[in-house]
């Protein structure tokens, strides 16, 4: 069993159906005691200081836990993949490149699958009996998320880690499972939490540490986390492989996953939302489209690397949930 690293998500029912191990390099490197020091690792190797922070990041964890083998998206997540592939292969570590076609062209996603499961050896049976072995995961976690929005027993924290770990469900399925059974049964038995202020949180998972501990200290709390709920791959589990990942949105373009936030927005009757962008990913340019698009009030705010919110964005959500407050009562009715 080899571990295989990854820098998003991908096909992980390809992986698992080889015998190997995935391993989301982005949360061992955001859950490291010091993730910081590992992003001053990448910068001592020559990283410039304005690369993305999760790149860095993702380089260095990639050295430091010995990985020898990275699956790397080469397009569909970050432009600035194509060089950490390159200063990955210099370092004598296997890439193994995976594209998303932009327009989700069936047939071009077809082929990268023949592709990818030809890489590891496997065929279309072995990987679709992986998928099936995922979907009790996969629906469980989608239970926890309903215990978010609809009961209000869980936190925005916890609901986005149960979801953020579907990419490589903690490089053991069968363990997470029973982990996540174990947190939504004593999950079931808390009292419902009643927010002030009910907020989406979209755009990739932050690298800020407190975002959402802060924004309950304020009264609101995240009952929907845009991404990370895609990473469950929830709205396709009754499909094949491909259809699979071809609705998963977020290495499309930028308007099928405002359609899809914006059905969340009204399902889970949200105040707003708070659209967390990667300082210098091509991802902030996106953001003009979320807060044309998205029906609700839209707060931008960024992270370079992985800390505590700073004082400037700590105003700025309190200032946006103040804001929402207000609102909320002037549309009371008396």
């Amino acid at each position: 069993m080899a571990e295989v690293g990854l820098t998003t998500t991908i096909p992980v029912e390809v992986i698992l159906a080889a015998g190997d191990v995935p391993v989301d390099l982005n949360n061992v490197f955001i859950t490291d005691p010091d993730p910081e020091a590992l992003v001053r690792q990448a910068e001592l190797s020559g990283y410039p200081r304005n690369a993305c922070g999760w790149i860095k990041g993702i380089y260095a964890t990639a050295l430091r836990y010995g990985i020898k083998r990275v699956v790397a998206v080469t397009q569909g997540d970050c432009s600035q993949t194509h060089a950490l592939m390159e200063t990955l292969q210099a370092a004598g570590i296997e890439i193994v490149p995976f594209a998303y076609p932009y327009d989700r062209d069936r047939i071009l996603l077809e082929q990268q699958m023949l592709r990818f499961i030809d890489r590891f050896g496997v065929d279309w049976v072995q990987v679709e009996k992986a998928r099936a072995a995922l979907k009790p995961v996969r629906e469980l976690v989608s239970e926890i998320d309903k215990l978010t929005w609809q009961e209000g027993k869980t936190t925005g924290a916890e609901n986005h880690y149960w979801q953020v770990c579907c990419s490589d469900f903690n490089r053991d399925a069968g363990a997470f499972f029973k982990e996540a059974q174990e947190f939504y049964q004593q999950a079931q038995s808390r009292p419902a939490r009643k927010e002030t202020i009910r907020l989406g949180y979209t755009g990739v998972p932050p690298i800020i540490t407190d975002l959402y501990e802060f924004i309950e200290s304020l009264g609101g709390r995240v009952v929907y986390n845009e991404v990370q709920r895609q990473f469950t791959m929830i709205d396709a589990l009754e499909d094949d492989l491909v259809t699979q990942y071809q609705r998963y949105t977020y290495p499309y373009d930028i308007f099928g996953r405002i359609e899809d936030i914006n059905r969340q927005v009204a399902q889970r009757r949200l105040d707003g939302v708070i659209h967390y962008t990667q300082t210098f990913c091509f991802r902030e340019i996106e953001d003009l489209l979320i807060k044309q698009g998205v029906n609700c009030p839209v707060l931008t705010i960024q992270g370079e690397r992985p800390a505590p919110l700073d004082a400037r964005n700590k105003l700025r959500i309190e200032a946006f949930i103040e804001t929402l407050c207000f609102r909320a009562l002037s549309n009371k009715p008396r």
